[in-house]
C-alpha cells in the first residue's frame, strides 16, 4: 500500500501548480513553462479549446431566443444576468449560480466564467498602464497601505507583456496613462474627432483618445489574426484577434511540452507542511466524480481571481494558520474593491449626415482621469475616467408600421455621442469577504459570505460625473443632453480586487514586493485579490505585468534554493 501511494504521490508532483487559467494564471504558466518547470494548471471549469468556440459565428436566428435569456437562464445564472456580457450566445461560459452560492450580506455581483481561460474569453480588453499617482495614493492620502513597488519597478514588465499580447493604441505622451508598445490605433469617427477637438480646446486639462484595447490591428507572428470588427468578442475569437488565455498564454504554455492543463477541478485547499514551513500542494474536488486528490510541488501560484483566491486561502487552516493561509495580518478577506459605474451622459449632435463608418469598432473612445491630478478637490479623493462613442442610431421609431417603415430602417438616422464613467474604489478595511462554515455548498464546503458597499467618497465621485459628463457634451454644441443611470453594485464592474494585499509590512500586508506571501514563501498571488489600491483603469494589463516580474522572481529564488 505505502508503495502504490508513492507512486500516486510522484505521478502527482510538479515543479509548480498555478490555481486558474484566466488573464493572470494563464500568464504564469506561460512564463513558467518557458522557463522550464513543470507546471500542473488546475481550473474549476470545463475545456474549452481555441479556436473552437461553439456559437462564434453564428447568426442571430440561430439561436432559439434571438440572443434573449430565458427565465431558466435567469433562474440558474440569477446573479450572472444582473451583467451585461451575459446573453443567449455565451451563456454556456458561465457559472450556475444555483449549484455554486455564495452569501451576500450586501449586494454583491460576484460574476464568474465556469471554463478554462476564464474571463479572459469575456473581458473588455481595455490595456491601460498605471503610473505612480495610483502607486503613490496610499501613502499621499492615508487609505489603505504603501504600495511596495512604484511604476519603474513594472515599466519593463509591461513592455514586455504588451509585445505578447498585442494592444493597440496612440501614443500620446500623457503622464497618468504611460504609453506602451502599442499596434496602430483604431480610428475615430468623424463625431468623435469633433468631439475631440472642442473638448481639448475647452479644457486644456482633459484629453480624448482612441480606446488602448488587446485586439490586434495587424496579424501577428503567434497564429492570431487581425481583428475583423464583428463585435462577438464575447463569443471567443475563432481568428485570436483579440486577446485570451485559450489564443495567447496556453498555446504558447502547451508548445514547451511543460504544462498540463486539468479542468472539473475545483481547488478546495492549500496544504501546509509545519515542519517545513511551506505549502506543499493543493486538494481538489473533480467536479464530475466529485473525488478529492491532491497535487504537490515546489511552488504554488494563486490566481483563480480574486474572491476565489480569497476562499482558498481561509479554508486552507492549519495550527500555525488557524484563520487562513498566510494570514497572520489578519488582512486575508478586507480591503475588497471594485470599480464603479453606471452613469452614462449622452446627446444629440447635428450634422454630418454624409458620412457614416464601417464594421463594429471593438473599442471606443477614451478620457483619461483629470480630477485630483495637479490639485486637489475637496469634496472627493482619487478619480475616474470616461469611455465612450458616437453612433448613428437607427431609424424609424416614429414610423408607423409598414413599407414606410421597412424603407426607413434601411437608412441610418442621426448621430448620437454617449460617454459613461469607471471610478476608482478606496480600500475599506470593512468591505470583506469571510468564511460562514454554519450554511455549506454541495461539496460540503464553507460557503463565501461578501459584505461589500461603495460608500460617501464614491457617491460623491458619482455626483461629479454627472456635472463633467454634461460640462464636456455642452462645450461641444450637443444637444438633449440627459444624464441616466446610477451608482453599481459592488462586483459589476468585474474588477474586483484587494483581499490579499501587497505592501511592505507583514503586520498589515499578505504578500511582499514580488507578489510572495510573507508567511509562506512558495506561494506567489498575481490576481485582483493583490492589489493594494485599485485605480481608476481596467486592471487585467498590471495583472499580467505583475505575473511576469512575480514568475521571474519565484524562478530566480527556485534556482538559489531559497524557496
Amino acid at each position: 500500500m505505502p508503495e502504490i501511494n508513492g507512486k500516486a504521490t510522484r505521478q502527482n508532483t510538479y515543479d509548480a501548480i498555478v490555481v486558474g487559467s484566466g488573464i493572470s494564471g494563464s500568464f504564469a504558466a506561460k512564463e513558467l513553462c518557458e522557463k522550464g518547470l513543470k507546471v500542473l494548471l488546475l481550473e474549476r471549469g470545463k475545456e474549452l479549446v481555441h479556436p473552437h468556440y461553439p456559437t462564434a459565428s453564428n447568426n442571430i436566428w440561430d439561436f432559439p431566443h434571438r440572443g434573449k435569456l430565458t427565465t431558466e437562464d435567469k433562474e440558474t445564472r440569477y446573479v450572472q444576468c444582473r451583467h451585461y456580457s451575459y446573453g443567449e450566445d455565451n451563456k454556456e461560459y458561465y457559472i450556475n449560480d444555483k449549484e455554486n452560492p455564495y452569501i451576500e450580506a450586501k449586494r454583491y455581483d460576484w460574476i464568474r466564467a465556469d471554463i478554462v481561460g476564464g474571463r479572459s474569453i469575456l473581458w473588455a480588453r481595455q490595456c491601460y498602464r498605471w503610473s505612480d499617482i495610483d502607486f503613490e495614493a496610499n501613502i499621499k492620502d492615508g487609505y489603505g497601505v504603501d504600495w511596495p513597488i512604484r511604476y519603474k519597478d513594472i515599466a519593463p514588465w509591461y513592455d514586455y507583456v504588451e509585445s505578447f499580447v498585442g494592444i493597440s493604441g496612440s501614443r500620446e505622451g500623457i503622464a497618468t496613462i504611460p504609453d506602451g508598445n502599442f499596434l496602430p490605433p483604431f480610428e475615430m469617427n468623424c463625431v468623435e474627432k469633433d468631439f475631440k477637438q472642442k473638448l481639448e480646446a475647452r479644457f486644456k486639462n482633459r484629453k480624448l483618445i482612441i480606446g488602448r484595447t488587446a485586439n490586434l490591428t495587424v496579424s501577428n507572428k503567434k497564429g492570431r489574426g487581425q481583428c475583423q470588427a464583428r463585435n462577438l468578442c464575447h463569443r471567443g475569437c475563432p481568428y485570436g484577434a483579440y486577446y485570451s488565455s485559450n489564443s495567447g498564454a496556453l498555446p504558447a504554455a502547451l508548445a514547451t511540452n511543460n504544462l498540463s492543463i486539468r479542468p472539473h477541478a475545483l481547488v478546495n485547499r492549500v496544504i501546509y507542511d509545519e515542519d517545513k514551513q511551506r505549502a506543499t500542494g493543493v486538494e481538489i474536488i473533480d467536479t464530475q466524480t466529485r473525488q478529492t486528490e491532491v497535487f504537490y510541488a515546489r511552488i504554488i501560484f494563486l490566481n483563480a481571481a480574486t474572491l476565489a483566491t480569497t476562499f482558498i486561502l481561509l479554508n486552507s487552516v492549519s495550527s500555525r494558520f488557524s484563520n487562513g493561509l498566510g494570514n497572520g495580518s489578519g488582512q486575508v478577506g478586507k480591503n475588497l474593491m471594485d470599480h464603479h459605474k453606471g452613469v452614462s451622459v449622452t446627446a444629440d449632435v447635428d450634422g454630418f449626415l454624409d458620412s457614416y463608418y464601417y464594421g463594429r469598432r471593438p473599442t471606443g473612445v477614451y478620457i483619461p482621469r483629470f480630477r485630483n491630478i495637479d490639485s486637489r478637490l475637496p469634496d472627493f479623493l482619487r478619480g475616474y475616467h470616461f469611455g465612450g462613442s458616437a453612433v448613428r442610431v437607427t431609424n424609424g421609431d416614429d414610423v408607423p408600421i409598414g413599407a414606410d417603415l421597412k424603407t426607413s430602417m434601411t437608412e441610418p438616422g442621426s448621430w448620437k455621442m454617449s460617454i459613461y464613467a469607471f471610478g476608482e474604489t478606496l480600500p475599506y478595511n470593512d468591505n470583506t469577504a469571510i468564511l460562514d462554515h454554519s450554511k455549506k455548498d454541495d461539496w460540503g464546503r464553507p460557503l463565501l459570505s461578501v459584505d461589500c458597499a461603495f460608500k460617501e467618497n464614491e457617491l460623491k465621485m458619482v455626483e461629479d460625473i454627472k456635472v463633467t459628463g454634461q460640462e464636456m457634451l455642452e462645450a461641444a454644441g450637443y444637444k438633449n443632453i440627459k444624464v441616466s443611470g446610477a451608482i453599481s453594485f459592488p462586483g459589476n464592474a468585474n474588477h474586483e480586487m484587494g483581499t490579499a494585499r501587497m505592501g511592505r509590512d507583514p503586520k498589515t500586508s499578505v504578500l511582499n514586493a514580488f507578489n510572495q506571501m510573507h508567511e509562506v514563501p512558495n506561494v506567489f498571488i498575481t490576481d485582483g485579490s493583490c492589489m493594494t489600491s485599485g485605480s481608476c483603469v481596467n486592471p487585467s494589463i498590471t495583472y499580467m505585468a505583475l505575473t511576469a516580474r512575480a514568475c521571474d522572481y519565484a524562478v530566480a529564488q527556485l534556482k538559489k534554493q531559497h524557496i
